[in-house]
């Protein structure tokens, strides 16, 4: 018997046929046999055994459903056949769909995967509903942060947001039939994993390759990552160049915090969430990834993200509550204001990369920015000799956390030594040093009592 729509032969086991198996159980279902030639002649496969015991687990683990797997024997040679049954749900192999049509097997991208996802499914995947969550089974806190931002936005008015959740939610068309669609669970449910694993955010900080060297797994609700996931960035995994001008103090991010803002957020509201694949944002010392799975509009490619477009939302639920929190705007802006940002700061436009049903942008860093740049190591050493500028005390040399901590005494008077310690990423008894040497300069002088007094900085 030949190959054919239904039949597939393999000479030995390699993952990779896990493919031709998605293939199947997205088609027709079909049958795959190891250990016969594309002639139809069997060949045996070695490890019989083994295979019988690996693969049904393989197919379990990466796709998600089960087929029968058995051992065959003819001239005394043992083949192992794989009889994959048609699926009713759309399955995917991380990530990717493909389906079998005729004897080859074909990835579905673009028009081609949602059409054949609607098909199957007969809605959108974020637009059916769920039977085992309800209204009061969501964030609290999500739906307080979220009329906070809508309120602060002004997109939305108060006497729309004085009313019930589940009004709400009506209103924000997250209901259907009187239940709440997956949109709404990921978006206000405090842990959307529950309808597809992979559905968080991953950061994490890379030295050289694939040097891991911390990370964080945000697994909330896509209204609590949107509140929280800059900040964590920025006070986290990225360091800012401190310069003063005169006695005010300048912080310079290595890449600009608007720019990475809304390249996150296009991340949460365009992804494809039954992909069942994080979204993950690299930072590098040099540059920062950030790469979401994504079905895109027929014919765009890497480079239609840098023109001008409309707006094409993949979970219009998604972008429409997040427009009327104000995270992001509405009529295909959030790239300009990207390349607005990236320009503002003086580095290079963000490089947009589609791979399959993924994509990934990536930034450069500002590297006068960096710590550990030439430039700013030379700014750094200008620094320490040169001294603070405060007025009549030029000329006096203090060093870089001594100009720091002048900075923050700017901004917070009373400052004590234990956050200011925190502050600067230095012990309390260094802090207070720092203290004592800026006083001891005379470029600032205590003001009332140890406990109730505050700093001053010398005019």
């Amino acid at each position: 018997m030949s190959e054919s729509q239904n039949i597939e032969y393999k000479k030995l086991w390699r993952d990779e046929y896990l493919r031709w198996i998605c293939g199947f159980a997205n088609a027709q279902g079909g049958t795959i046999y190891i250990g016969v030639d594309d002639s139809g002649n069997v060949v045996g496969v070695k490890d019989c055994k083994k295979l019988l015991e690996d693969i049904p687990n393989k197919i379990q683990a990466g796709l998600g459903i089960v087929a029968d797997v058995n051992k065959k024997t003819q001239n005394d040679l043992d083949y192992i056949e794989i009889v994959v049954r048609p699926s009713n749900f759309p399955v995917s192999y991380h990530g990717e769909f493909h389906y079998r049509s005729g004897s080859t097997k074909q990835q579905l991208t673009g028009m081609a995967l949602t059409e054949f996802i609607t098909r199957k499914t007969g809605v959108r995947w974020e637009d059916a509903t769920v039977d085992n969550i309800g209204v009061d089974d969501l964030d609290a806190e999500s739906f307080k942060i979220f009329r906070r931002e809508a309120l602060r936005s002004n997109r939305m008015r108060p006497e729309d947001l004085e009313i019930s959740n589940e009004e709400l939610l009506k209103k924000l068309h997250l209901l259907a039939d009187g239940k709440l669609k997956r949109s709404a669970v990921l978006l206000f449910y405090n842990d959307p994993s529950i309808l597809q694993n992979g559905s968080y955010v991953k950061i994490g900080k890379f030295g050289v390759g694939p040097d891991l060297q911390y990370q964080d797994t945000i697994e909330q609700s896509l209204i609590q990552i949107a509140d929280k996931v800059i900040d964590l960035i920025y006070l986290k995994y990225l360091k800012a160049r401190i310069t003063y001008e005169h006695d005010k103090r300048v912080e310079t991010y290595p890449f600009a915090r608007e720019a990475i803002r809304e390249a996150v957020y296009n991340a949460l509201i365009h992804n494809v969430y039954m992909f069942g694949t994080p979204i993950q944002i690299r930072i590098e010392n040099e540059a920062i990834i950030i790469s979401n799975r994504c079905i895109l509009p027929e014919g765009w490619t890497a480079e239609t993200f840098l023109k001008k477009h409309e707006s094409f939302p993949y979970n219009p639920d998604i972008a429409n509550v997040f427009y009327r929190a104000g995270y992001i705007e509405n009529w295909g802006r959030g790239i300009e204001k990207i390349c607005d940002a990236c320009r503002e700061l003086g580095v290079e436009l963000p490089r947009y990369e589609v791979l399959g049903n993924g994509i990934r942008v990536h930034f450069a860093a500002l590297k006068e920015a960096l710590l550990d740049s030439d430039a700013a190591k030379k700014q750094q050493k200008v620094n320490k000799n040169v001294g603070v500028n405060v007025g009549v005390n030029v000329g006096v040399n203090v060093g870089v956390n001594a100009q720091r901590l002048l900075g923050l005494i700017s901004e917070v008077p009373n400052i004590s030594a234990t956050i200011a310690s925190e502050k600067l990423g230095v012990s309390k008894r260094q802090a207070e040093r720092l203290f004592a040497q800026l006083k001891e300069n005379k470029l600032i002088k205590r003001v009332g009592t140890d406990k109730s007094g505050h700093w001053e900085i010398a005019k």
